[in-house]
């Protein structure tokens, strides 16, 4: 009962701040779930086929669902909405397959930093309404990490690699043991890698193996050839890269911790206000942090720069209410559709259950 009386009360403030509702699709074809999230996201899935075949899923996420739906009206302007519902996700280690959310996004922004801000500043009336009167907001930026990348000196095939897994903990981790370790430079390997190259050469390129055809197996095996990573160059960077993940400073200090970290290394990276949408916010018993490590590790991210959380206390227990950040390029990469810069920010409900 207090959930639903806190949701109308959200609802409320939202369209007082000049947000729309909008209705949002139950279903959606895996296609688009997995473009974006690739098939090791199915174990997740709730999905079906329909009578012409077609595979259908619960929605998992939905910010899928509203930007698709943003696409197919063929809009250009600059428009804000609002939903809530459920997403549907399957999980091994939590009870709830449901996720009760409220979530707002902000379409075709004109001005990234204002529309930046006005999403976390939503938020923090979300959260002041709801009856937090302490929380810790936690601020990232992945654009960050991806300047690191592409300015260590890393071949680009990894540089490309790396970043496309920054989000996913586990796997990142394995990269960088093997960005250390030089393994892949082993002579043995690399002489037994020429080997099965010289075999593929002459067998039909189109044939398929691991989802691949040769032809582009080759091509890859190719562009190593052309491009070795250097011996010493792996494990440098990979201490760069740990270092960079364990920055966690206040709000207020990292600009000036993000520039010191650079100048030691000397990587010609300027960091300033531009990157922090809410640096001078100011809100008596709200934590401002920053990490280089915001958002990493769940099932499912996308943003491309600016990312945020909003963790509070309920009932002995830190748990996150709201969530949200700028994700550009989930429309175009991701979906196959025309590019939409967006924004926005979802309320889990689901933590007072």
């Amino acid at each position: 009962m207090k959930s639903k009386k806190l949701s109308e009360k959200i609802l409320r403030l939202i369209k007082s701040n000049g947000f729309n509702n909008i209705e949002l699709d139950k279903v959606l074809e895996t296609k688009y779930i997995l473009q974006r999230s690739g098939e090791n996201f199915r174990k997740y899935l709730f999905s079906f086929y329909n009578t012409d075949g077609v595979e259908l899923a619960l929605t998992p996420d939905l910010s899928i669902s509203s930007i698709l739906q943003y696409a197919k009206s063929n809009k250009n302007s600059k428009e804000k909405v609002f939903y809530t519902g459920n997403a549907f996700r399957k999980s091994y280690s939590k009870k709830n397959v449901v996720i009760n959310q409220i979530g707002i996004e902000i379409f075709s922004s004109k001005n990234e930093n204002k529309d930046d801000k006005e999403i976390i500043d939503t938020s923090l009336k979300i959260l002041r309404s709801s009856g937090f009167k302490k929380a810790r907001i936690r601020i990232g930026n992945f654009k960050l990490f991806k300047l690191l990348i592409q300015k260590l000196p890393v071949v680009n095939r990894w540089q490309n690699r790396l970043i496309k897994f920054y989000w996913n903990k586990k796997y990142f981790s394995q990269l960088l043991k093997r960005l250390e370790s030089n393994l892949e430079l082993d002579s043995f390997v690399v002489s037994a890698d020429h080997k099965i190259y010289l075999k593929m050469k002459k067998d039909n390129p189109n044939k398929i193996i691991a989802g691949r055809s040769y032809k582009e197996i080759l091509e890859r095996y190719e562009n190593k050839l052309k491009y070795p990573r250097l011996l010493n160059s792996g494990k440098y960077s990979a201490k760069i890269i740990k270092e960079f993940l364990k920055i966690k400073t206040t709000l207020k200090d990292a600009p000036k911790t993000l520039n010191k970290f650079f100048k030691k290394y000397n990587l010609n990276i300027y960091v300033g206000k531009e990157f922090f949408p809410v640096l001078n916010l100011n809100k008596k018993n709200y934590k401002f942090e920053f990490s280089t490590s915001n958002g990493r590790g769940k099932e499912i991210e996308y943003y491309n720069s600016f990312n945020f959380s909003i963790d509070v206390n309920l009932k002995n227990k830190i748990k996150t209410y709201i969530s949200g950040g700028r994700y550009n390029d989930l429309s175009s990469k991701n979906l196959g559709l025309k590019k939409i810069p967006a924004c926005g920010a979802a309320v889990d409900l689901g933590i007072y259950e």
